[in-house]
């Protein structure tokens, strides 16, 4: 059974991982990376500025087969900061994609394909470096 809904100091909600969505945590940087990536596929996502990290919600189940490295795949017993609705900025966390009424979840493959992404090396940059020096 899926525990209250416990308001925090900033106005936020700790919910319950794993019930209508699971999530995936995200460093800041890579997750900034792969939103500009995903672009309109992208999903509701919260950022916490604080602990320099994003989340972004994908469907139940997803944890189960996650294994991206560089992030934290959230299920049952995990909990989430969700911002007020309409937080778009700090302190604490809030909105970086605000979600709408079909724009909760992210699919986890483009996810996973835009942090994979944002993580390989960028082809020529080898050669790049080698042509400076």
């Amino acid at each position: 059974m899926p525990t209250p809904s416990l308001p925090s100091a900033a106005g936020c909600t700790l919910h319950d991982a794993g019930h209508e969505w699971d999530a995936i945590r995200v460093p800041r940087s890579i997750g900034l990376a792969a939103m500009e990536i995903l672009g309109a596929r992208c999903g509701a996502v919260v950022d916490d500025a604080l602990s320099a990290v994003l989340y972004f919600f994908v469907p139940t189940g997803t944890v189960e087969e996650w294994g991206v490295g560089n992030t934290r795949a959230l299920g049952a017993g995990s909990t989430v900061a969700i911002p007020p609705a309409r937080r778009t900025e700090g302190p604490g966390p809030h909105w970086r994609m605000c979600p709408g009424e079909d724009r909760w979840i992210t699919d986890p493959a483009a996810l996973r394909a835009a942090i994979q992404d944002v993580l390989s090396p960028r082809t020529g940059t080898e050669h790049a470096a080698e042509s400076a020096s």
